[in-house]
């Protein structure tokens, strides 16, 4: 299995070698558009520059999105399986498209970008945002679909500590897991996966993606200079859709560290306090 994956646009279950994630990365030009089937899918739409207008089934959203990531939140579309979706942009832009295996056939819906919990975790150089828009306390409407954007100011490190959700247990959900990265300045960002026959040490740049089938994953490092974004797609088998994960013992104490330090005063990323 490969898991890092340079300048990748697509991920399915059948490409990843696995069961539930995916992802897709659209690009259209001014006036394009993109019609395609969800079938087995439940999808979200995040716009990552640009705006679009999501459609299907009666159901029609405009997503007004954003310049870039790190201008803050942005409105999302969710989109069943089943389905025929199209989105079309005015001005053009790009486009995320995480999906799951779906056994539901559930309501289309819209997000808009004042409803996304925006969440600032950890402290520090540890200290990253969180903009829930797909997560299950957040977004409670999806059968099997978690997604979420993680922003990290250049310097720090996030997905810290290393952690897992690779067993069904008290605590720990089965869950595949997607990163796919942006970086400002378009410079160099690293991440760590290891585990029982997984090791790897990523440099990642722009559109760059790495999966997490299973193992300790962690930390995510902006270098000096550069901030990073990733979108996180997770999806697995369980009936209850959680995400429930389980620190690295080795590392888990840094946890313990953060309570004497100020949340980095970089955050949040287009966001008013």
């Amino acid at each position: 299995m490969k898991y890092y994956l340079p300048q990748c646009t697509e991920v399915t279950p059948e490409s990843a070698g696995w069961a539930y994630s995916g992802l897709t990365i659209l690009e259209l030009a001014p006036g394009g558009a993109r019609e395609f089937r969800t079938g087995d899918d439940e999808v979200m739409v995040v716009p990552l520059s640009g705006a679009c207008s999501v459609s299907c089934d009666g159901f029609a959203a405009d997503l007004e999105g954003r310049p870039d990531v790190f201008a803050g939140p942005t409105d999302v579309a969710y989109v069943p399986r089943d389905t025929t979706v199209m989105v079309s942009s005015v001005d053009g832009g790009r486009f995320a498209v995480p999906a799951a295996r779906a056994r539901r056939r559930l309501e289309p819906r819209y997000i808009a970008k004042d409803a996304v919990p925006v969440e600032l975790r950890g402290a520090g150089n540890c200290s990253r945002q969180v903009n829930n828009f797909g997560t299950p306390d957040a977004f409670p409407f999806a059968d099997r679909l978690i997604a979420c954007e993680v922003l990290t100011p250049a310097g720090n490190w996030s997905s810290y500590p290393p952690h897992k959700h690779d067993e069904e247990r008290p605590g720990e959900s089965v869950l595949e897991e997607i990163y796919y990265f942006e970086i400002s300045g378009d410079g160099p960002a690293y991440q760590r996966v290891y585990g029982e026959g997984i090791d790897v040490l990523a440099e990642v740049r722009q559109g760059d993606v790495v999966l997490v089938p299973h193992g300790w994953h962690g930390p995510s490092m902006a270098a000096p200079g550069y901030d990073l974004y990733y979108l996180n797609v997770m999806a697995g088998p369980a009936d209850e859709r959680a995400w429930l994960v389980c620190d690295d013992p080795a590392h888990g104490w840094i946890r313990g560290t953060w309570a004497d330090q100020p949340v980095d005063p970089r955050l949040p990323f287009g966001v008013d306090r």
